[in-house]
């Protein structure tokens, strides 16, 4: 399972849903279904105005965890 950690980053930076989607051009949905971790599918081009915004890597926006919720390592 995938996921995402957009509401932590979000809160490390004191900022809303729609701080969000104003300040990368997002739509709300968007980062709602991200934000509350429901979304299916996410654009590549969505992760990286995410990853711009908040000065971050891919890897600190999306984690993968096996199913007993372990992070996988190499």
């Amino acid at each position: 399972m995938v996921r995402c950690h957009l509401a932590r980053l979000m809160g490390e930076h004191k900022m809303k849903i729609v701080d969000v989607a104003r300040d990368t051009g997002l739509n709300r949905n968007t980062v709602t279904l991200l934000y509350k971790e429901t979304a299916q599918r996410v654009e590549l081009d969505a992760l990286d105005k995410l990853c711009k915004l908040f000065k971050c890597e891919v890897g600190d926006l999306l984690e993968f965890q096996d199913e007993r919720g372990q992070t996988q390592k190499d």
